[in-house]
């Protein structure tokens, strides 16, 4: 009998076998980190991976690097000058003769410098008048705009809600900030209504990229943890083409999405392979969904490391038929023409699938994947058949990135009124970075709208 045959026989290998192949799927999900998995690099510091000194690169010297052009700092025009100084000789320096002065300088140094005095402190006074004839005292009344604007006027206002939402500033921060530079006091109950106003300033700007957002044809969309008080939230990006909206909500499903986009919702939508973006596919038949590549290949890479060498096998095929789709992505401008690069992007796209459901171990790993490819993997390669659309979701998960940074810093929000300010200056802050538009220049003539009751700016800029 041979020693297989008394093996599969045997109870006691049987148990060891299912033992052992249990002992390396707990190892290779201790070994998951950023790079093989849906992990946060954040993740990755709790644990660091040595690196092998044979692999390290030797590190650049901080700076330009050789072959970069120089950069360097434009000149201000004479329209932006405040004031001018003209140093001259009287004397030659040299022989103590006449000097003629010439038009060109021959040195300029341009500075720019903080006034002693950066605030203006004004006062509104609303004058008492009697008059004789009704015997009467009136008193004229300040402007409703000053009224409502009270202590803080509506370019500090703007100031405060940008060190606030932009700079990750808290309030005693701020305070700090005001009386040591601009040697003015204001309590941080006064600054947290400054941010409530201009929360009120953007209502009208952020409600409407909410109801735009159904119309879009393309969007990306991702989600973070958001604390409150010991209860754990979700900020919702949602990242259009012209525009970037965020939406803090206590649910991670897919009634998000439906609350947001709704069923008729027809364009793309860019997502990775969370379990809501899968609901809302059920739930809505017009949508076209792009899964993110970027993370498939972290879910491939976690098999081509797997202990298991029947994954390894399997995830080494997967990746490879991977690494030349992207090849042929790169090498986009090397094709003689677009059907030409269409039809080897298509036939490479196959060629993934094919490798995908072919030759599949039975492994756990690996038949999860397989089965992954089996229901959507023609999600996974829309972007081969619908031109114009990204193959992976980095534009949505780089617009969170500032929403990452700011949860570490604050904390997150303590209220409602807390979150629909987050939700606000969050838009408000990537949107005008999308168009290279200044976002205290947008909140200052946001809060002057408000504060006159004319109506406000939009933040559907056209494109540029």
């Amino acid at each position: 009998m041979s020693q297989a045959a008394t093996n599969s026989e045997c109870p006691h290998c049987a148990a060891l076998q299912v033992e052992n192949a249990n002992l390396k799927a707990r190892l290779a999900k201790l070994e998951k980190n950023s790079t093989n998995s849906s992990k946060p690099p954040s993740s990755d510091f709790v644990n660091p991976a040595a690196a092998a000194k044979k692999n390290r690169k030797k590190r650049r010297r901080p700076g330009g690097q050789p072959g970069h052009p120089k950069h360097e700092r434009t000149a201000f025009p004479e329209t932006e000058l405040d004031r001018a100084w003209d140093y001259v000789y009287e004397r030659c320096p040299d022989c103590d003769g006449q000097v003629t002065v010439l038009d060109q300088p021959g040195s300029v140094v341009q500075q720019i410098e903080i006034a002693p005095q950066p605030i203006r402190v004004s006062e509104h006074r609303g004058r008492a008048c009697y008059c004789a004839h009704c015997r009467k005292t009136f008193v004229a009344p300040v402007p409703p705009a000053v009224r409502k604007a009270g202590l803080v006027g509506s370019r500090l206002t703007a100031l405060v809600a940008y060190l606030k939402g932009a700079c990750h500033c808290s309030f005693t921060t701020i305070r700090k900030f005001l009386r040591d530079v601009l040697g003015v006091t204001i309590s941080r109950g006064q600054l947290r209504r400054v941010c409530a106003k201009v929360t009120q300033s953007l209502d009208a700007s952020y409600e409407e990229l909410l109801a735009a957002l159904p119309r879009e044809a393309v969007l990306n969309v991702d989600e973070t943890g958001h604390p409150e008080n010991g209860q754990r939230l979700w900020t919702w990006c949602f990242r259009a083409r012209l525009f970037t909206l965020f939406k803090i909500d206590p649910s991670r499903g897919s009634d998000v999405l439906l609350e947001t986009l709704g069923t008729e919702f027809n364009g793309v939508l860019g997502c990775d392979y969370f379990s809501a973006y899968r609901k809302y596919m059920r739930l809505n038949e017009n949508v076209v969904v792009q899964f993110c590549l970027a993370h498939l290949i972290r879910d491939v890479k976690f098999l081509t490391e797997h202990p298991d060498a029947k994954n390894r096998s399997y995830g080494r095929r997967l990746q490879e038929a991977l690494r030349k789709l992207f090849g042929i992505l790169h090498r986009r401008a090397k094709y003689v023409s677009e059907e030409t690069f269409s039809a080897a992007l298509g036939r490479q796209a196959a060629e993934v699938l094919r490798q995908a459901l072919s030759r599949v171990p039975a492994t756990r790993e690996a038949a999860a994947l397989a089965r992954r490819f089996d229901q959507h993997g023609f999600e996974y390669l829309q972007f081969v058949m619908t031109p114009g659309i990204e193959p992976t979701n980095n534009l949505a998960e780089q617009a969170l990135r500032f929403v990452v940074i700011d949860r570490h810093i604050t904390q997150g929000s303590r209220s409602a009124a807390g979150r629909r300010w987050l939700e606000r200056i969050w838009t408000t802050i990537a949107t005008c970075a999308q168009h290279g538009k200044s976002v205290f220049a947008f909140l200052t003539e946001s809060v002057q709208a408000c504060l006159s009751g004319t109506p406000p700016p939009t933040l559907l800029f056209p494109p540029t």
